[in-house]
């Protein structure tokens, strides 16, 4: 081995690789309980469970012994987002790592303090902590060593994990560890969080898109019962009360004495498509595949095709934008201290976001402060499904705390607020195209997708991306969103590569260089409307192919995991059997599939739904391959979840807006799913012990909405090309149908 050799760095798992210190992860105490940091933060999902299962199994520890830490960036491995359904490959792979690392070093230490022998020391076990020798005498335990320095070392990757033979918590479905609080009411979310001084504080956001402030009468505010002072920084405008009620009367003053100017700068909201199609882009080839020995192709003639026995199909799809509509505004906490001149010189900030870390530097550029000098702590908030308000609301909470030091302030954003000012799931346009050759089989294929950028995230540019950053006096330029790499996992073009196996194909990706309105990440990206284009064009050809949309599919899918997802659901639903027997009008099935990211869970879907006036989902039947299943029920829960608000988006969903900015501005305006409309959803798990565990949060997205596609489609002859499946979209398609 040369000397370069050696000093290379093993690979470590997942976030191991750039998290290498194991007292980063977890740490030993002599009151019989184990610390377990991670960088992901819970949103719901359940992640802190799992991570508290997997670092159980590998130490030989009770999981009641596991103190699960939440993701602070003062102590604990950064593990940049919790996004992409990564956090189980990424966390869960190097916390299972590091835990066995820690268990070989404690045990070593225990044997070479009891004068062990190698021998002896193989036939060492743990049991819930305890160290036992091959006479079962207890030796030692973590609690008795217990020793902050030994961990305060780099993993080396020497140490193997438990084999799947060996698990006896993993692959069992545990209960919720945050559960219970939640269900006996028990103060937890950061909504909840009371500080000693607190104070409360509003922001008047701009009414529209590239609004600016003329005007505002800050002293009859300042003048009001409760209020301790209001802030104007430019556009940026807020108020501070002793009280939660006297910072929300001061709020509505606050916002009826403002003036604005406000441009008309946003497109026709049932022409987005086109305005897509319209706009300046980047257009990337996102990838292709050439065949030495092409069938029939789009390049060749119409002449040629048709002497070739080919037939060629074209079809447009697309989505509104999106809002992520959770039920509990945004929320976050700041306290700022200042030396005697008033200048800060450090900032606590506590949020529900998703990335303490990639928030921070953002929030260092706009306080013009190091990063060091400024803390972020997460605490548990509303769902977000991506990047919602959350980051903005912490930013909106410091420029407010900063202008009364020591004392922290909680900040809350309106419905109003978190409807119009957060950043929405990109509108999309998707083009497709395809031939088929003589033998019924996909000979050529082209996907063109149009839209914003699906990231604008902070953290990852030289400029803040945070919603008050352009609206200061010294305003910060306003970002356009990007897409990220396809290699890690892309934006618009996810799931835009083709999952089949086509003889050659090729997706060009084309990102808008204007954004009227502030696109960002919402869940699955641009899988949602990829997969229900690209489903939804396989059932359309296999229609007039008159070819079973099932047989269609498995035709083309030569992967293994893929072929038997689509089987169990199928298998699940009794597709076969589907159109036997009478059929009530109005009623229909239908199915899809994908891989999301190409890379990482299988799912496939079969809906049921019923159609007159408006859809109504009835039921869903979902097979998913997620790999090694740590939590049977948490994954579960997950695909359960991600359905149904797929079924929201799908029937329901848009953002609505006039030429000036947003007027959906309440649940009237942008209606959700309602209890009474949730359908029945059935799960089955593809068991793959063998395989590493995949993330399950978002794989339904896009096959769900297809699957419901293709079930109106299927019950009433009508296809809808684009989302949402409104009562509305249903009457217009149906009058616009020659039939």
């Amino acid at each position: 081995m040369s000397e370069n050799d050696a000093k290379t760095p093993v690979v470590l798992p997942g976030s191991l690789q750039t998290n290498r210190r194991l007292s980063q992860w977890l740490a030993f105490h002599a009151d019989g309980c184990v610390t377990v940091r991670t960088g992901k933060v819970d949103l719901g999902q359940g992640i802190s469970t799992v991570l508290a299962q997997i670092a159980a199994e590998e130490l030989d520890v009770t999981l009641a012994r596991i103190r699960m830490e939440r993701a602070s960036t003062l102590l604990g491995p950064n593990e940049g987002m919790t996004s992409g359904s990564m956090s189980l490959q990424d966390s869960g792979s190097a916390l299972r790592q590091a835990c066995a690392e820690a268990r070989a070093i404690y045990l070593d230490l225990a044997a070479k303090q009891s004068g062990l022998t190698p021998n002896q020391r193989a036939q060492l076990f743990v049991l819930d902590g305890d160290f036992f020798s091959h006479a079962d005498e207890r030796i030692a335990s973590y609690w008795t060593l217990a020793d902050d320095v030994l961990l305060d070392l780099e993993a080396s990757g020497s140490t193997k994990p438990k084999s799947v033979t060996e698990y006896t918590l993993t692959g069992q479905s545990v209960p919720r560890l945050d559960m219970p609080g939640k269900v006996l009411g028990q103060p937890d979310f950061i909504h909840d969080m009371v500080l000693p001084g607190q104070l409360y504080g509003r922001v008047a956001h701009p009414p529209s898109p590239g609004a600016v402030l003329l005007a505002v009468a800050l002293d009859g505010i300042n003048a009001l019962p409760g209020v301790v002072t209001t802030v104007r920084d430019g556009s940026f405008i807020g108020v501070i009360a002793e009280t939660d009620y006297a910072a929300v009367q001061a709020l509505k003053k606050l916002a009826a004495s403002a003036r604005w100017d406000e441009p008309a700068t946003l497109p026709d909201m049932h022409a987005v498509p086109a305005f897509l199609r319209s706009q300046p882009v980047e257009t990337t080839l996102a990838g292709e595949r050439k065949s030495a020995a092409p069938g029939p192709s789009l390049a060749a003639s119409e002449a040629l095709r048709t002497a070739e026995g080919a037939q060629y199909f074209k079809a447009s799809y697309a989505r509104p934008f999106l809002a992520h509509a959770s039920i509990g505004p945004s929320c976050a906490l700041a306290r700022c201290q200042a030396n005697g001149n008033g200048e800060i010189t450090s900032v606590e900030v506590w949020t529900h976001s998703q990335g303490i870390y990639n928030l921070r530097p953002d929030l260092a550029l706009v306080l013009g402060l190091p990063a060091a000098q400024i803390a972020v702590q997460h605490v548990p908030g509303a769902g977000c499904y991506g990047h919602n308000g959350a980051d903005d609301a912490a930013c909106d909470a410091v420029l407010l705390a900063r202008a009364v030091p020591g004392r922290p302030v909680q900040l809350q954003w309106t419905r109003e607020d978190e409807l119009t000012c957060a950043p929405f799931g990109a509108a999309m346009a998707v083009d497709l195209q395809a031939v088929v050759d003589a033998d019924g089989r996909i000979s050529d294929w082209q996907h063109d997708v149009w839209s914003n950028g699906h990231s604008m995230r902070p953290g990852r540019s030289s400029t803040p991306v945070l919603h008050a950053a352009a609206l200061l006096e010294k305003p910060f330029p306003r970002q356009v969103a990007i897409n990220m790499p396809l290699a890690s996992g892309g934006g618009a073009e996810r799931n835009a590569l083709p999952s089949y196996d086509f003889t050659q194909w090729r997706t060009h990706a084309h990102r808008a260089l204007s954004m009227p309105l502030r696109t960002s990440a919402l869940r699955s990206l641009g899988a949602h409307c990829n997969v229900f284009a690209v489903e939804s064009f396989l059932d359309e050809m296999a229609e007039q192919l008159g070819v079973d949309p099932l047989a269609f599919r498995l035709r083309h899918l030569s992967d293994e995991r893929g072929r038997a997802v689509l089987n169990a659901a199928a298998a699940m639903a009794d597709w076969s059997n589907r159109h036997i027997g009478e059929r009530r009008e109005g009623s229909g099935m239908g199915i899809a599939y994908a891989r999301y990211k190409n890379t990482s869970a299988y799912c496939a879907v079969v809906a049921a739904v019923h159609a007159e006036a408006e859809v109504r989902v009835e039921q869903l039947w979902i097979a998913a391959d997620v790999g090694l299943v740590v939590n049977p029920d948490g994954v579960r829960n997950q695909i359960e979840g991600g359905a149904i608000q797929t079924v929201s988006w799908v029937l329901k969903e848009a953002v609505q807006f006039d030429r000036t900015g947003v007027t959906s501005r309440s649940w009237e305006d942008y209606p959700i799913l309602r209890f009474s409309e949730v359908p029945k959803v059935d799960v089955q798990l593809v068991s793959r012990p063998g395989d590493k565990s995949l993330g399950a949060g978002e794989a339904t997205h896009g096959p769900v909405a297809a699957a419901i596609a293709n079930a109106v489609a299927d019950a009433l002859g009508l296809r809808m090309r684009q989302m949402p499946l409104s009562a509305d979209a249903l009457l217009q398609a149906a009058l616009a149908d020659p039939r």
